[in-house]
């Protein structure tokens, strides 16, 4: 490469000899940086979202190509986050295209020491043959005083942050049918 040439392309002497002398717009500019695309750009689609993190619920764009989450960032027609995003928000591309993302439900027997993948319907069945197990067990109709109670105290629910707040509902509603009094989100704790 020519001395002269790599001198003059260097961004301060773009600066001082060109138009742009706060260097805030060409000058600054490599060629390297003019040739790159944004991921946002080549997008097939944009899908509308809520972050999944907390309650909040601030509004999300969601770019996807070839089938792909390529880019999520901020929704600025949310008239709840006006296109902000806090960290977790901004960061939660990588919940869904990270490469330790568990996709497949996986079991390990009692005193196993291995996991093994399982289909969903048996996962689901097996679920819920404890759920109705550990409800039969704890169940109190009545207290000592001939009260009714009808609740459970074979097991509880504990909510997570990656959950919005229509699935929490849903749990909550679930889990009150179910009797279960012990019943709590991650995020009020």
């Amino acid at each position: 490469m020519d001395a002269r040439k790599s001198f003059l392309s260097w961004p301060v002497m773009r600066q001082l000899t060109g138009t742009d002398r706060l260097g805030r717009g060409a000058a600054a500019k490599s060629a390297h940086t003019s040739a790159l695309t944004a991921r946002t750009e080549t997008a097939d689609r944009v899908v509308q979202s809520v972050c999944p993190y907390c309650a909040v619920g601030c509004g999300q764009r969601v770019f996807v190509k070839d089938g792909k989450v390529v880019q999520i960032e901020g929704d600025p027609d949310s008239p709840i986050s006006r296109g902000r995003l806090c960290p977790k928000g901004s960061a939660s591309e990588q919940l869904v295209n990270s490469p330790g993302r568990q996709t497949a439900m996986l079991y390990r027997r009692p005193f196993g020491t291995d996991w093994e993948p399982l289909d969903l319907e048996t996962a689901t069945d097996m679920v819920a043959d404890r759920i109705i197990a550990s409800r039969t067990a704890g169940w109190q109709d009545v207290d000592q005083n001939g009260r009714a109670l009808r609740r459970t105290m074979g097991f509880a629910a504990l909510g997570g942050a990656t959950l919005d707040n229509e699935e929490n509902y849903l749990i909550k509603k679930l889990f009150t049918a179910l009797g279960a009094i012990q019943i709590e989100n991650q995020a009020r704790i």
